[in-house]
Protein backbone atom coordinates (compact mmCIF):
# COMPACT_ATOMS: atom_id res chain seq x y z
CA UNK A 1 0.00 0.00 0.00
CA UNK A 2 1.36 3.67 -0.93
CA UNK A 3 2.79 5.62 2.49
CA UNK A 4 1.17 8.18 1.85
CA UNK A 5 -2.59 8.48 2.91
CA UNK A 6 -5.32 10.66 1.50
CA UNK A 7 -6.47 12.31 4.83
CA UNK A 8 -3.17 13.14 7.13
CA UNK A 9 -3.05 11.27 10.10
CA UNK A 10 -1.95 13.65 13.46
CA UNK A 11 -1.42 10.25 15.63
CA UNK A 12 -0.51 6.74 15.89
CA UNK A 13 -3.27 5.55 16.08
CA UNK A 14 -4.91 7.33 13.06
CA UNK A 15 -1.91 6.02 11.25
CA UNK A 16 -1.71 2.69 11.82
CA UNK A 17 -6.33 2.98 11.53
CA UNK A 18 -5.26 4.34 7.62
CA UNK A 19 -3.34 1.14 6.47
CA UNK A 20 -0.15 3.01 6.32
CA UNK A 21 2.88 0.96 6.08
CA UNK A 22 6.64 1.10 6.61
CA UNK A 23 9.02 1.35 3.38
CA UNK A 24 12.61 1.93 3.46
CA UNK A 25 13.65 4.88 1.43
CA UNK A 26 14.83 3.01 -1.70
CA UNK A 27 11.89 1.06 -1.46
CA UNK A 28 9.31 4.39 -2.02
CA UNK A 29 11.50 5.88 -4.35
CA UNK A 30 12.03 2.49 -6.78
CA UNK A 31 8.13 2.07 -5.99
CA UNK A 32 7.47 5.72 -7.47
CA UNK A 33 9.46 5.45 -9.68
CA UNK A 34 8.23 2.40 -11.20
CA UNK A 35 4.88 4.08 -11.39
CA UNK A 36 6.30 7.20 -13.41
CA UNK A 37 7.81 4.98 -16.00
CA UNK A 38 4.61 2.79 -16.69
CA UNK A 39 3.07 6.08 -16.83
CA UNK A 40 4.65 7.40 -19.38
CA UNK A 41 5.75 10.73 -17.02
CA UNK A 42 9.00 12.88 -18.10
CA UNK A 43 11.57 11.28 -15.83
CA UNK A 44 14.19 13.34 -15.28
CA UNK A 45 12.98 17.28 -16.14
CA UNK A 46 15.82 19.13 -18.09
CA UNK A 47 18.40 16.79 -18.83
CA UNK A 48 19.07 16.92 -22.39
CA UNK A 49 21.18 14.57 -24.20
CA UNK A 50 21.37 11.27 -21.79
CA UNK A 51 18.26 9.42 -23.15
CA UNK A 52 20.14 6.73 -24.19
CA UNK A 53 23.46 6.80 -22.41
CA UNK A 54 23.24 7.98 -18.87
CA UNK A 55 19.54 7.41 -18.43
CA UNK A 56 18.66 4.06 -18.66
CA UNK A 57 21.84 3.19 -16.57
CA UNK A 58 20.25 5.35 -13.68
CA UNK A 59 17.22 3.93 -14.32
CA UNK A 60 18.51 0.56 -12.92
CA UNK A 61 20.16 1.91 -10.56
CA UNK A 62 17.13 2.78 -8.89
CA UNK A 63 15.01 -0.55 -9.69
CA UNK A 64 18.20 -2.31 -8.04
CA UNK A 65 17.68 -0.34 -4.80
CA UNK A 66 21.54 0.91 -5.32
CA UNK A 67 23.62 3.92 -3.76
CA UNK A 68 24.87 5.41 -6.95
CA UNK A 69 28.09 7.22 -7.87
CA UNK A 70 28.26 9.57 -10.58
CA UNK A 71 31.76 9.68 -12.34
CA UNK A 72 32.24 12.96 -15.00
CA UNK A 73 34.06 16.15 -15.14
CA UNK A 74 32.89 19.38 -14.31
CA UNK A 75 29.38 20.95 -16.19
CA UNK A 76 27.78 17.62 -16.81
CA UNK A 77 24.40 17.81 -14.82
CA UNK A 78 26.21 15.40 -11.98
CA UNK A 79 24.09 17.62 -9.08
CA UNK A 80 20.91 18.10 -11.12
CA UNK A 81 20.37 14.20 -11.83
CA UNK A 82 21.00 13.57 -7.85
CA UNK A 83 18.71 16.91 -7.01
CA UNK A 84 16.03 15.27 -9.31
CA UNK A 85 16.00 12.22 -7.70
CA UNK A 86 13.74 13.83 -5.22
CA UNK A 87 10.54 13.44 -7.55
CA UNK A 88 10.79 9.74 -6.55
CA UNK A 89 9.85 10.50 -2.67
CA UNK A 90 6.67 10.24 -1.93
CA UNK A 91 5.24 13.96 -1.54
CA UNK A 92 5.25 13.72 2.33
CA UNK A 93 5.93 10.76 4.84
CA UNK A 94 4.37 10.67 8.25
CA UNK A 95 7.21 10.86 11.56
CA UNK A 96 7.27 10.76 15.14
CA UNK A 97 6.67 14.45 16.72
CA UNK A 98 8.86 13.52 20.06
CA UNK A 99 10.76 16.02 21.67
CA UNK A 100 14.73 15.11 21.80
CA UNK A 101 14.68 12.49 19.52
CA UNK A 102 17.96 13.81 16.48
CA UNK A 103 15.26 11.80 13.72
CA UNK A 104 12.46 12.08 11.70
CA UNK A 105 11.31 8.56 13.39
CA UNK A 106 9.54 6.19 11.19
CA UNK A 107 6.25 5.72 13.60
CA UNK A 108 6.33 2.10 13.03
CA UNK A 109 9.61 1.35 13.47
CA UNK A 110 11.33 3.88 16.25
CA UNK A 111 15.05 4.49 15.84
CA UNK A 112 16.26 6.26 19.03
CA UNK A 113 15.71 5.03 22.23
CA UNK A 114 13.92 8.44 22.97
CA UNK A 115 11.11 7.14 20.73
CA UNK A 116 11.32 3.91 21.33
CA UNK A 117 10.22 4.32 25.16
CA UNK A 118 7.63 7.04 24.38
CA UNK A 119 5.82 4.80 22.37
CA UNK A 120 5.79 2.33 25.11
CA UNK A 121 4.35 4.88 27.68
CA UNK A 122 1.59 6.41 25.53
CA UNK A 123 -1.43 5.36 24.23
CA UNK A 124 -1.01 5.65 20.18
CA UNK A 125 -3.60 8.06 20.50
CA UNK A 126 -1.50 9.93 21.95
CA UNK A 127 1.95 9.35 20.36
CA UNK A 128 1.65 12.53 17.93
CA UNK A 129 2.38 12.79 14.18
CA UNK A 130 3.29 15.24 11.74
CA UNK A 131 4.05 15.05 7.93
CA UNK A 132 7.98 15.53 6.49
CA UNK A 133 7.84 16.86 2.52
CA UNK A 134 10.60 15.41 0.20
CA UNK A 135 12.04 18.34 -0.44
CA UNK A 136 13.26 18.51 2.67
CA UNK A 137 14.79 14.94 2.37
CA UNK A 138 17.70 15.70 0.48
CA UNK A 139 20.87 16.96 1.77
CA UNK A 140 24.16 17.81 -0.35
CA UNK A 141 27.50 18.04 0.88
CA UNK A 142 30.83 19.24 -0.84
CA UNK A 143 33.40 16.92 0.08
CA UNK A 144 37.12 19.46 0.75
CA UNK A 145 37.17 20.23 4.44
CA UNK A 146 34.16 18.10 5.67
CA UNK A 147 34.77 16.54 8.97
CA UNK A 148 33.08 13.30 10.62
CA UNK A 149 31.18 15.03 13.04
CA UNK A 150 29.58 16.73 10.25
CA UNK A 151 28.31 13.92 8.07
CA UNK A 152 28.66 11.23 11.06
CA UNK A 153 28.74 12.85 14.27
CA UNK A 154 30.66 13.38 17.48
CA UNK A 155 30.16 13.12 21.44
CA UNK A 156 28.85 16.21 23.02
CA UNK A 157 30.83 17.80 25.22
CA UNK A 158 27.90 20.01 27.20
CA UNK A 159 25.77 16.52 27.29
CA UNK A 160 28.77 14.94 28.96
CA UNK A 161 29.20 18.03 31.38
CA UNK A 162 25.08 17.40 32.37
CA UNK A 163 26.49 13.88 33.27
CA UNK A 164 25.13 11.50 30.20
CA UNK A 165 27.44 8.34 29.81
CA UNK A 166 29.43 8.42 27.09
CA UNK A 167 28.79 5.16 25.69
CA UNK A 168 24.90 5.98 25.14
CA UNK A 169 23.09 7.70 22.38
CA UNK A 170 22.29 10.40 24.28
CA UNK A 171 25.79 11.64 24.58
CA UNK A 172 26.27 12.05 20.83
CA UNK A 173 25.44 14.91 18.41
CA UNK A 174 24.40 13.38 14.88
CA UNK A 175 25.95 14.64 11.55
CA UNK A 176 23.81 15.03 8.43
CA UNK A 177 23.52 11.31 7.26
CA UNK A 178 22.35 10.17 10.52
CA UNK A 179 19.80 13.01 10.04
CA UNK A 180 19.02 12.34 7.20
CA UNK A 181 17.49 8.96 7.93
CA UNK A 182 14.38 8.39 5.30
CA UNK A 183 15.49 10.97 2.96
CA UNK A 184 18.84 11.21 0.18
CA UNK A 185 22.28 12.15 0.89
CA UNK A 186 24.64 13.45 -1.38
CA UNK A 187 28.65 14.22 -1.73
CA UNK A 188 30.17 15.89 -4.50
CA UNK A 189 34.05 15.62 -5.14
CA UNK A 190 34.15 12.27 -3.06
CA UNK A 191 37.71 11.66 -3.55
CA UNK A 192 38.97 14.86 -1.62
CA UNK A 193 36.70 13.21 1.38
CA UNK A 194 39.21 12.18 4.33
CA UNK A 195 40.20 8.64 4.55
CA UNK A 196 38.34 9.31 8.40
CA UNK A 197 35.17 10.28 6.88
CA UNK A 198 35.32 7.36 3.88
CA UNK A 199 35.53 4.85 6.70
CA UNK A 200 32.72 6.26 8.40
CA UNK A 201 30.94 5.93 5.10
CA UNK A 202 32.05 2.66 4.63
CA UNK A 203 30.36 1.69 7.84
CA UNK A 204 27.09 3.06 6.92
CA UNK A 205 26.91 0.94 3.62
CA UNK A 206 27.86 -1.81 4.59
CA UNK A 207 25.99 -1.80 8.23
CA UNK A 208 24.13 1.05 8.00
CA UNK A 209 24.94 1.70 11.46
CA UNK A 210 27.39 4.50 13.57
CA UNK A 211 30.34 4.49 15.04
CA UNK A 212 31.66 7.55 17.11
CA UNK A 213 35.10 7.79 18.68
CA UNK A 214 34.96 4.04 19.00
CA UNK A 215 31.57 3.63 20.19
CA UNK A 216 29.23 1.49 18.15
CA UNK A 217 25.61 3.27 17.99
CA UNK A 218 23.53 0.65 16.51
CA UNK A 219 21.01 1.80 14.30
CA UNK A 220 19.21 0.65 11.30
CA UNK A 221 20.28 4.22 9.39
CA UNK A 222 17.84 3.88 6.28
CA UNK A 223 19.59 6.34 3.83
CA UNK A 224 20.25 6.81 0.05
CA UNK A 225 23.64 7.16 -0.35
CA UNK A 226 24.42 9.29 -3.52
CA UNK A 227 28.49 10.34 -4.78
CA UNK A 228 29.92 12.28 -7.71
CA UNK A 229 33.77 12.67 -8.53
CA UNK A 230 35.94 13.36 -11.69
CA UNK A 231 37.17 10.20 -12.92
CA UNK A 232 40.95 11.61 -13.05
CA UNK A 233 40.63 11.70 -9.17
CA UNK A 234 38.61 8.83 -8.66
CA UNK A 235 40.71 6.59 -10.16
CA UNK A 236 43.77 7.66 -8.82
CA UNK A 237 45.52 5.15 -6.39
CA UNK A 238 44.84 6.23 -2.86
CA UNK A 239 42.19 8.80 -3.22
CA UNK A 240 39.51 6.52 -2.34
CA UNK A 241 39.13 3.14 -0.28
CA UNK A 242 38.91 0.61 -2.03
CA UNK A 243 36.45 -0.64 0.57
CA UNK A 244 33.98 2.37 0.04
CA UNK A 245 34.39 1.55 -3.77
CA UNK A 246 33.29 -1.91 -3.40
CA UNK A 247 30.32 -0.82 -1.18
CA UNK A 248 28.62 1.47 -4.01
CA UNK A 249 25.70 -0.41 -5.56
CA UNK A 250 26.18 1.42 -9.49
CA UNK A 251 28.45 3.97 -10.77
CA UNK A 252 27.24 6.04 -13.08
CA UNK A 253 29.40 7.44 -16.25
CA UNK A 254 28.25 10.87 -17.52
CA UNK A 255 29.34 13.30 -20.48
CA UNK A 256 29.49 16.41 -22.76
CA UNK A 257 26.35 16.77 -25.04
CA UNK A 258 27.54 14.48 -27.97
CA UNK A 259 26.29 17.03 -30.72
CA UNK A 260 26.51 21.01 -31.11
CA UNK A 261 22.57 21.01 -31.08
CA UNK A 262 22.10 19.37 -27.70
CA UNK A 263 24.67 21.85 -26.43
CA UNK A 264 22.34 24.59 -27.84
CA UNK A 265 19.63 23.31 -26.32
CA UNK A 266 21.01 23.63 -22.49
CA UNK A 267 22.25 26.66 -22.88
CA UNK A 268 18.88 27.58 -23.84
CA UNK A 269 17.13 26.08 -21.07
CA UNK A 270 20.05 27.31 -18.32
CA UNK A 271 21.21 30.55 -19.79
CA UNK A 272 18.05 32.39 -17.99
CA UNK A 273 18.63 35.13 -20.52
CA UNK A 274 15.95 37.35 -21.17
CA UNK A 275 15.39 38.36 -24.85
CA UNK A 276 12.57 40.25 -24.84
CA UNK A 277 11.42 43.35 -23.18
CA UNK A 278 12.37 46.84 -23.44
CA UNK A 279 15.67 46.45 -25.32
CA UNK A 280 14.88 43.02 -27.09
CA UNK A 281 17.52 40.88 -28.26
CA UNK A 282 17.27 38.48 -31.32
CA UNK A 283 20.05 35.87 -31.84
CA UNK A 284 20.84 34.40 -35.26
CA UNK A 285 21.19 30.61 -34.76
CA UNK A 286 24.62 31.13 -36.51
CA UNK A 287 25.86 32.72 -33.34
CA UNK A 288 24.13 30.29 -31.07
CA UNK A 289 26.49 27.80 -32.88
CA UNK A 290 29.44 29.93 -32.88
CA UNK A 291 29.26 30.16 -29.31
CA UNK A 292 28.85 26.46 -28.70
CA UNK A 293 31.37 25.31 -31.18
CA UNK A 294 33.80 27.61 -29.03
CA UNK A 295 33.33 25.32 -26.10
CA UNK A 296 33.15 22.09 -28.55
CA UNK A 297 37.04 23.26 -29.48
CA UNK A 298 38.03 23.64 -25.99
CA UNK A 299 37.03 20.72 -25.10
CA UNK A 300 39.28 18.93 -28.13
CA UNK A 301 42.10 21.73 -27.79
CA UNK A 302 45.51 19.99 -26.74
CA UNK A 303 46.31 23.56 -25.09
CA UNK A 304 43.45 22.47 -22.36
CA UNK A 305 43.89 20.11 -19.32
CA UNK A 306 41.06 17.71 -20.58
CA UNK A 307 40.86 16.03 -17.33
CA UNK A 308 39.77 18.80 -15.98
CA UNK A 309 37.01 19.66 -18.38
CA UNK A 310 35.29 22.29 -19.67
CA UNK A 311 31.73 22.65 -17.85
CA UNK A 312 28.75 23.75 -19.55
CA UNK A 313 28.88 26.67 -17.28
CA UNK A 314 31.45 27.96 -19.87
CA UNK A 315 29.08 27.83 -22.70
CA UNK A 316 26.29 29.44 -20.53
CA UNK A 317 28.95 32.50 -19.29
CA UNK A 318 29.83 33.05 -22.94
CA UNK A 319 26.37 33.44 -24.45
CA UNK A 320 25.16 35.81 -21.73
CA UNK A 321 28.36 37.67 -22.22
CA UNK A 322 27.17 38.11 -26.40
CA UNK A 323 24.18 39.01 -25.88
CA UNK A 324 24.86 41.23 -23.08
CA UNK A 325 27.46 43.28 -25.40
CA UNK A 326 24.78 43.03 -28.43
CA UNK A 327 21.81 44.93 -25.93
CA UNK A 328 25.27 47.33 -24.74
CA UNK A 329 25.52 48.36 -28.48
CA UNK A 330 21.37 48.30 -28.86
CA UNK A 331 21.06 50.32 -26.46
CA UNK A 332 24.00 53.11 -26.83
CA UNK A 333 23.10 53.42 -30.51
CA UNK A 334 19.26 53.17 -30.07
CA UNK A 335 19.02 50.27 -32.58
CA UNK A 336 15.89 47.78 -31.71
CA UNK A 337 16.15 44.63 -31.69
CA UNK A 338 19.92 43.95 -30.38
CA UNK A 339 21.57 41.24 -32.88
CA UNK A 340 24.58 39.43 -31.72
CA UNK A 341 27.36 39.82 -34.23
CA UNK A 342 31.39 38.18 -34.33
CA UNK A 343 32.88 41.39 -33.02
CA UNK A 344 30.41 40.93 -29.62
CA UNK A 345 33.18 37.68 -28.81
CA UNK A 346 35.71 40.16 -28.28
CA UNK A 347 34.43 40.84 -25.15
CA UNK A 348 34.59 36.43 -24.05
CA UNK A 349 37.73 37.36 -22.28
CA UNK A 350 35.49 38.39 -19.37
CA UNK A 351 34.00 35.12 -18.99
CA UNK A 352 35.77 32.48 -20.97
CA UNK A 353 39.13 33.47 -18.75
CA UNK A 354 39.83 31.51 -15.69
CA UNK A 355 36.94 28.66 -16.67
CA UNK A 356 39.75 26.93 -19.13
CA UNK A 357 42.63 25.52 -16.82
CA UNK A 358 45.43 25.37 -19.50
CA UNK A 359 47.79 21.94 -19.88
CA UNK A 360 51.20 23.22 -19.22
CA UNK A 361 52.66 20.85 -21.39
CA UNK A 362 50.73 21.35 -24.36
CA UNK A 363 50.22 25.30 -24.31
CA UNK A 364 54.22 25.91 -24.76
CA UNK A 365 53.91 29.21 -22.52
CA UNK A 366 50.91 30.27 -24.77
CA UNK A 367 48.72 32.49 -22.95
CA UNK A 368 45.27 31.75 -21.74
CA UNK A 369 44.29 34.83 -24.38
CA UNK A 370 45.90 33.40 -27.21
CA UNK A 371 44.34 30.03 -26.63
CA UNK A 372 41.27 31.70 -26.17
CA UNK A 373 41.88 33.19 -29.45
CA UNK A 374 42.90 30.32 -31.48
CA UNK A 375 40.10 28.56 -30.32
CA UNK A 376 37.36 31.24 -31.24
CA UNK A 377 38.97 31.33 -34.71
CA UNK A 378 38.52 27.45 -35.71
CA UNK A 379 35.24 27.45 -33.69
CA UNK A 380 34.69 30.42 -36.86
CA UNK A 381 35.62 28.35 -39.45
CA UNK A 382 34.02 25.10 -39.16
CA UNK A 383 30.76 26.69 -38.91
CA UNK A 384 31.48 29.20 -41.41
CA UNK A 385 32.21 25.84 -43.63
CA UNK A 386 28.77 24.39 -42.97
CA UNK A 387 27.41 27.23 -44.30
CA UNK A 388 28.76 28.82 -47.34
CA UNK A 389 29.90 26.89 -50.64
CA UNK A 390 33.11 27.75 -52.21
CA UNK A 391 31.01 29.22 -55.13
CA UNK A 392 29.70 31.70 -52.75
CA UNK A 393 33.28 32.35 -51.46
CA UNK A 394 34.62 33.23 -54.16
CA UNK A 395 32.36 35.51 -55.44
CA UNK A 396 32.17 37.63 -52.68
CA UNK A 397 36.08 37.26 -51.80
CA UNK A 398 36.62 38.58 -55.71
CA UNK A 399 34.73 42.66 -53.96
CA UNK A 400 38.28 42.88 -52.14
CA UNK A 401 39.85 42.25 -55.01
CA UNK A 402 38.74 45.07 -56.19
CA UNK A 403 40.08 47.18 -53.35
CA UNK A 404 36.94 47.32 -51.04
CA UNK A 405 37.73 47.36 -47.38
CA UNK A 406 35.47 47.12 -44.39
CA UNK A 407 35.10 48.04 -41.12
CA UNK A 408 33.35 46.52 -38.18
CA UNK A 409 33.33 46.46 -34.48
CA UNK A 410 31.00 46.21 -31.64
CA UNK A 411 29.58 49.74 -31.60
CA UNK A 412 29.35 50.36 -35.05
CA UNK A 413 25.82 51.22 -36.46
CA UNK A 414 24.49 48.49 -38.23
CA UNK A 415 23.12 51.39 -40.82
CA UNK A 416 26.77 52.35 -41.31
CA UNK A 417 27.35 48.41 -42.65
CA UNK A 418 24.60 48.46 -45.14
CA UNK A 419 25.70 52.02 -46.53
CA UNK A 420 29.09 50.43 -46.89
CA UNK A 421 27.42 47.18 -48.78
CA UNK A 422 25.19 49.22 -51.72
CA UNK A 423 28.28 49.31 -53.90
CA UNK A 424 28.00 45.35 -54.14
CA UNK A 425 24.79 44.21 -53.62
CA UNK A 426 24.15 41.22 -55.97
CA UNK A 427 27.14 39.16 -54.25
CA UNK A 428 26.17 39.83 -50.66
CA UNK A 429 22.58 38.64 -51.18
CA UNK A 430 24.00 34.95 -51.21
CA UNK A 431 25.32 35.72 -47.68
CA UNK A 432 22.09 36.94 -46.11
CA UNK A 433 20.90 33.63 -47.25
CA UNK A 434 22.20 32.42 -44.21
CA UNK A 435 19.78 34.21 -42.14
CA UNK A 436 17.16 35.64 -44.01
CA UNK A 437 15.76 39.30 -42.82
CA UNK A 438 15.93 42.71 -44.16
CA UNK A 439 16.71 44.13 -40.96
CA UNK A 440 19.58 45.68 -40.86
CA UNK A 441 21.28 44.74 -37.47
CA UNK A 442 20.74 40.82 -38.90
CA UNK A 443 22.18 41.79 -42.05
CA UNK A 444 25.21 43.46 -40.02
CA UNK A 445 25.62 39.95 -38.08
CA UNK A 446 25.58 37.88 -41.15
CA UNK A 447 28.02 40.47 -42.95
CA UNK A 448 30.48 39.63 -39.73
CA UNK A 449 29.93 36.38 -40.36
CA UNK A 450 30.75 36.25 -44.16
CA UNK A 451 34.24 38.38 -43.42
CA UNK A 452 35.36 36.09 -40.10
CA UNK A 453 34.99 32.91 -42.05
CA UNK A 454 37.01 34.70 -45.06
CA UNK A 455 39.33 35.37 -42.75
CA UNK A 456 39.42 32.08 -41.30
CA UNK A 457 39.99 30.27 -44.47
CA UNK A 458 42.90 33.13 -45.59
CA UNK A 459 40.84 34.50 -48.09
CA UNK A 460 41.23 38.07 -47.09
CA UNK A 461 43.37 39.57 -44.71
CA UNK A 462 42.20 41.45 -41.40
CA UNK A 463 43.82 44.10 -39.28
CA UNK A 464 42.74 45.26 -36.11
CA UNK A 465 42.85 48.43 -33.69
CA UNK A 466 40.97 49.20 -30.78
CA UNK A 467 38.31 46.45 -30.68
CA UNK A 468 38.02 47.35 -34.65
CA UNK A 469 38.43 45.48 -37.55
CA UNK A 470 39.39 45.61 -40.97
CA UNK A 471 38.86 43.29 -43.71
CA UNK A 472 40.48 43.60 -47.66
CA UNK A 473 42.37 41.36 -49.52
Amino acid sequence: MSSVTVSKATNLQELIESGWTSQSVKQEIRRNFLRQLAAGKELYPGIIGYEDTVIPEVNIALISEHDMLYLGEKGQAKSRLMRGLIRFLDEEIPYLDVPGTPFHEDPLKPLSRIAKEFIAHHEPAAVPIQWWHRNDRYAERLAPGTKFADIIGEIDPAKLAGGVSMSTEEALHFGLIPRMHRGIFAINELPELDELVQVGLFNILEERDVQIRGYPVRFDIDVMILFSANPSTFNRSGKVIPQLKDRIGSSIQTHYPVDRDHGIQITDQESEVELDGDFPVRVPYFMKEICEQITLQARKSKYVDQQSGVSARFSLANYRTMVSSARHRSVVLGESPAVPRISDLGHLYTSALGKLELDLMGSHQMSEKQVLDSIIAEAIKIVFEEYVSDHGLAEIAEIFGKGVKIEVGDMIPSSQYAERLKRVPPAWEKAFEINASDDEAVRASCVEFILAGLYSMDRISRSQVHGHSAYEL
